[in-house]
């Protein structure tokens, strides 16, 4: 089967849960996607003990050949990260830097140490032993958070932007973050390079900085460009070639695609705010949401039948449900600690923590990552448990978000 073939199905596939679902079911789509998926998933996977396995293996190769790291990370990832920041207003962003500078960065970085450390001491309890790079690894790629459906359901029930401006901006930043981190750790732990200070901190730098610095003179020409025509769709055509082509000279200078992507997003939103772009913003706005909701349905469709290429033993299942509590833990406790600091001198919305601790969903970003690892036996338990943490939290926390969500509404009503 020739590779259109294949995306034309998981396309039409998609396409058809996703109507399903808006006409008869109203979940959250990508939610319901992924849960369709792991429903066919599992029949397969049931089949195919049951011995009815032609069926089965077919779909296992069909999956093996979507390559979801290289969709992903070299493929997607720079469209959805554009969308998401094109619609964040800067000016809120800007009066919530603080709170999202600290979320995005620090938090990010002090979870990965956590979540690290603690796997490395705890694993060996249940008869695992992972190298701590390893750890490290994973706490790096579980970290960032890719809050997509809690948005949505943010927007459905009228949460207040402050709430939502601190969210979707440390799901984008941390998004970048995360990958800068996991990179550094990926080029320490398999390309033999010494382990200094002065390593991580060059490696981390030339991602981080370079690819923020990128970001804005690549922001700078598009909204040159943009200001400088009166049609939407030569500006459309502007976005879509700054996008594509900007994050892949972004992979080739080694520096960090997605957080230039997320600049380029915020600089070209605010210019399509300008009162001499209004008229032409709309179609902007409309084409970008329909990619971003196009290729969340084909993502979250994958990331669902990704669980036929996991094999898991008894000991998996045991890391596995130890992981979810542990991440949701370590979630907590690097959310609380700034915010708390924060609101000493500004006022949060209520239920703050809480929001950002039950929906800092994990997604299609933590399963790109972790299967760019060697194959090892690492790789095995690492997949493992990084499913286990995104199937939990696209689906437990994500069904359950709403009436968290309705609550902060309902006590910041109140206070008014």
């Amino acid at each position: 089967m020739d590779y259109y073939t294949l995306g034309s199905i998981i396309l039409t596939i998609a396409v058809l849960i996703g109507y399903i679902n808006h006409r008869f079911i109203h979940l959250q789509a990508t939610i319901a996607l992924m849960l369709a998926s792991l429903l066919i998933s599992l029949l397969l996977i049931v089949l195919q003990h049951s011995g009815v396995t032609t069926l089965s293996t077919q779909a296992v190769e069909w999956i093996r050949r979507t390559h979801f790291q290289h969709f992903l990370l070299k493929g997607i990832l720079s469209f959805l990260l554009f969308a998401g920041s094109l619609t964040i207003d800067f000016t809120a962003l800007r009066q919530q830097k603080w709170e999202i500078g600290i979320l995005a960065s620090l938090t990010t970085i002090a979870s990965t140490l956590i979540v690290g450390v603690l796997l490395f001491y705890l694993l060996p309890l249940i008869g695992i032993y992972l190298p701590i790079l390893y750890c490290l690894l994973f706490g790096a790629l579980i970290s960032p958070t890719d809050p997509i459906a809690v948005l949505a359901t943010f927007k459905k029930l009228g949460v207040s932007k402050r709430l939502q401006t601190c969210v979707a901006g440390e799901s984008l930043f941390n998004d970048g973050v995360g990958i800068v981190i996991f990179i550094t750790l990926f080029q320490l732990t398999f390309m033999n390079k010494n382990i200094s200070l002065s390593t991580v901190s060059l490696l981390f730098l030339k991602q981080a900085v370079g690819g923020l610095a990128y970001g804005v003179l690549l922001g700078m020409f598009t909204r040159y460009l943009i200001k400088s025509v009166q049609d939407h769709a030569i500006i459309i055509l502007v976005t879509l070639g700054m996008v594509s082509g900007g994050y892949s000279l972004a992979l080739w200078l080694g520096i960090s695609g997605p957080l230039a992507m997320v600049v380029l997003g915020i600089s070209t939103g605010k210019v399509l705010r300008y009162p001499t772009q209004t008229a032409l913003s709309s179609s902007v706005y409309i084409f970008w949401e329909v990619i971003d909701e196009v290729l969340n349905f084909v993502l979250f469709l994958l990331i669902g039948f990704e669980m036929m290429l996991i094999s898991v033993n008894s000991t998996h299942l045991v890391a596995m449900l130890l992981t979810v509590p542990l991440v949701l833990a370590v979630r907590l406790i690097t959310v609380a600690v700034p915010i708390k600091l924060i609101s000493l001198k500004r006022a949060q919305d209520p239920y703050t923590i809480a929001i950002l601790t039950w929906g800092g969903l994990r997604g299609g970003l933590a399963l790109a990552l972790a299967l760019t690892l060697p194959l090892s036996s690492e790789f095995n338990i690492i997949l493992s448990m990084t499913y286990a943490v995104v199937a939990f939290s696209v689906i437990v926390q994500g069904l359950t978000i709403t009436p968290l969500a309705r609550l902060s509404q309902r006590i910041a009503s109140s206070r008014l």
